[in-house]
């Protein structure tokens, strides 16, 4: 109840569209905002560049500038495609895809350090997809020729993007295994802890926090909000999960690694 009241509270403060709504965009999502010029390095958090020395790193961020995306603002699109790799320094991205009844379905949700974006010579094809800023986010980004000369002649880097194809694969792999066989409530047990994982420890706290709305989780399973909210609830009921408003903390992991596994 407390997150509906939030998320009903937020749209009328800032008007009726929202990130999960991909219907009226900004016309130049690729713009400079704000903090462009702040000077952090983008690479230096990246796994992918983990083995390049720190002088590599400082003459590769000038070819990354960072630019500042605001929530619900489109990093690309169908619309406005683009040739490049992008590398997320702070904020949160999600990966979607639009079907033709207008539904939207949430490929991944991207945390800080992560590379995507449509890149052929990596293997990263998204032109069928959108990605959107689902909170203020500063990215990173690299065209194709800066990718060909400095990444993939570094055999150091080459092996690492190697790596990240494979991890990639097999992630894709194990949801389609999800939607195909599992029911949503191991789909939702199975999310939750791959979100757990994927998400930053807290500062002053020792647990790992998944800070997503029902309605974006939902988005991950491709199944309705009401139904995902029933099961959430039902796991927070027993004790597994714990709710807050646009939070949700891991407290039985074995537990829900058991309905992961579950196909009945």
């Amino acid at each position: 109840m407390n997150e509906d009241c939030g998320e009903d509270m937020a749209v009328a403060l800032t008007g009726s569209r929202r990130p999960w709504s991909p219907d009226q965009r900004e016309g130049a999502p690729l713009r400079p905002g704000f903090g462009s010029s702040n000077g952090f390095s983008c690479l230096n958090e990246v796994d992918l560049f983990a083995d390049l020395t720190a002088a590599e790193i400082q003459t590769m961020d000038q070819m990354a500038p960072a630019r500042m995306f605001h929530r619900g603002e489109l990093v690309f699109s169908q619309a406005q495609p683009v040739t490049a790799l992008f590398i997320l320094k702070t904020g949160r991205v999600r990966i979607f895809r639009v079907a033709e009844d207008g539904k939207a379905l949430t490929m991944a949700i991207l945390e800080p350090g992560a590379v995507f974006g449509e890149m052929t010579l990596l293997g990263q094809q998204m032109y069928d997809n959108y990605a959107e800023a689902i909170e203020d986010s500063a990215i990173c980004r690299l065209d194709s020729i800066d990718v060909e000369h400095f990444l993939l002649s570094d055999p150091r880097v080459a092996i690492r993007v190697s790596r990240l194809l494979g991890e990639q694969v097999a992630r894709l792999e194990e949801r389609l295994t999800d939607l195909a066989l599992r029911p949503l409530t191991a789909r939702v047990a199975s999310t939750l802890l791959n979100l757990a994982e994927a998400a930053p420890t807290g500062r002053f706290s020792h647990g790992r926090h998944i800070r997503l709305t029902h309605e974006q989780i939902a988005g991950l399973l491709g199944a309705t909000r009401e139904a995902t909210s029933r099961i959430l609830a039902d796991m927070s009921a027993r004790g597994i999960i714990r709710q807050g408003r646009g939070r949700i903390s891991l407290q039985d992991t074995a537990a829900l690694r058991t309905m992961a596994r579950s196909t009945q």
